[in-house]
């Protein structure tokens, strides 16, 4: 099965790195076992491409620019607003089916599918450690091609994460996981494009 291993993001590193994220001199921000690469230079384009290991071959999936990722996974990076991995990824679709049919064409096959009211739904896929969510209609909307919203990375203390951060953060709040909460970090305060909540951690199954 495909495991996501790189996200490519126009961002500038200047902008991660005042959100308390670790970015290296080449621009490379290591989350759990992913590699984001931040290129600069872009607005309002956030995350434009990902990249797996353990994919047959590099083809753009329902119009993302993918990538096959070889290689050893990355050695863990501690930040200072306390993220310890990616959580989720969020994709865009105006076909949710198309990009469904896509998705699981390259083997990550849809866990479930949830109504979210107003015609639109969430479709559940995972690639290792990371969740896929994508968003789209109920019914086609359009024939444009698929994109990416944001992510949703986890942290080790949620009210530590605000304390950093301060006015940078949204008041944490209950997320639509049973007992987890979810803040949003301000990025256009930071010229950040690509969309970044934060998330405490998954609760521990006995």
């Amino acid at each position: 099965m495909p495991v996501l291993a790189e996200l490519t993001a126009v961002d500038d590193a200047e902008g991660w790195r005042a959100a308390g994220f670790t970015v290296a001199g080449d621009g490379t921000c290591v989350l759990g076992d992913v590699v984001v690469r931040l290129e600069g230079g872009g607005h309002g384009l956030g995350i434009t491409g990902w990249g797996f290991a353990g994919l047959e071959r590099a083809e753009p999936i329902d119009g993302i620019p993918t990538t096959v990722v070889d290689g050893d996974r990355p050695e863990p990076v501690p930040h200072a607003n306390g993220t310890t991995s990616i959580d989720h990824v969020v994709v865009r679709s105006p076909d949710s089916r198309r990009t469904t049919a896509a998705l699981e064409t390259v083997g990550l096959p849809a866990k479930r599918a949830r109504d979210i009211g107003r015609g639109m739904q969430q479709v559940f896929f995972r690639a290792g450690a990371v969740i896929v969510e994508l968003v789209g209609p109920v019914e086609p909307g359009g024939d444009g091609p698929a994109g990416f919203y944001g992510l949703a990375v986890n942290v080790t203390d949620l009210d530590l994460t605000k304390d950093t951060l301060g006015e940078l953060v949204t008041d944490p709040k209950d997320a639509v996981q049973p007992g987890r909460r979810i803040a949003t970090l301000r990025t256009r305060d930071l010229g950040i494009a690509t969309a970044i909540a934060f998330m405490s951690q998954p609760e521990r199954r006995s």
